[in-house]
């Protein structure tokens, strides 16, 4: 399956884990972005994340249902055991957890990516839903990392579509910002309000999804929590 999400993911997996090699051991126990998450809780997601998402495939290729994890407690708990390791560990579970992702990726039948599976918030899904769900987890937990990527380094085609399935969730929550929001350098615009908001499209993404809105011009109200 080629698309564009497929190539932001591929994207993504090379950003941040060039990223993750550029913070010393004695940097994964700092504070990333996130409250109460160290850097290395971040790593730790984004690994469990990765085998969250192959459980999704092996459900799209052989039917029997595996949901991306048991329970929230498990999921939480699971980061938090990865998190504790001693960093070479810590480094060598995400690396073997991409790989894994990546391999699946790579070996799924062309048939399994219409098959339905449920997201991590219970959503019914096609299985080529994955790319994008992995593009997202990436790119803005990289971000996250505090560690020399920020929203201004992302790709602008990968931000456009971060803001638009931002947005339609939170209209879907009833909760979209009374605003309209207009991205000045991928000549985009959403939402119909009369208070108007403008900047680059990266900044749109870092505002509705980290409540960043440094880089915006106009009254920028609070964003609604994001996932």
């Amino acid at each position: 399956m080629t698309t564009p999400e497929m190539h932001w993911w591929a994207e993504g997996e090379l950003a941040v884990a060039g990223t993750v090699d550029r913070l010393a051991d004695a940097e994964l126990a700092d504070p990333s972005a996130l409250p109460g998450w160290s850097r290395a809780h971040v790593i730790a997601h984004l690994a469990r994340n990765a085998d969250a998402l192959v459980n999704l495939l092996t459900w799209a290729r052989t039917g029997v249902e595996t949901p991306m994890y048991p329970s929230r407690e498990v999921r939480d708990a699971g980061i938090d055991a990865a998190a504790a390791r001693p960093p070479a560990e810590l480094r060598a579970d995400y690396v073997a957890a991409c790989r894994r992702l990546a391999e699946t990726m790579e070996t799924t039948p062309a048939d399994s990516w219409t098959a339905p599976v449920r997201n991590g918030q219970g959503t019914t899904v096609p299985a080529s839903a994955v790319p994008w769900m992995r593009a997202k987890e990436l790119w803005v937990h990289g971000v996250d990392l505090r560690a020399g990527l920020t929203f201004a380094d992302l790709p602008a085609g990968f931000c456009t579509e971060l803001v638009h399935d931002v947005l339609g969730l939170f209209a879907t929550r009833g909760q979209a910002p009374e605003v309209t929001v207009v991205a000045t350098d991928v000549d985009r615009s959403w939402g119909s309000g009369a208070a108007r908001i403008e900047g680059p499209v990266t900044a749109v993404a870092a505002w509705l999804t980290r409540g960043d809105a440094s880089d915006l011009r106009g009254d920028v109200p609070l964003p609604p929590t994001w996932i």
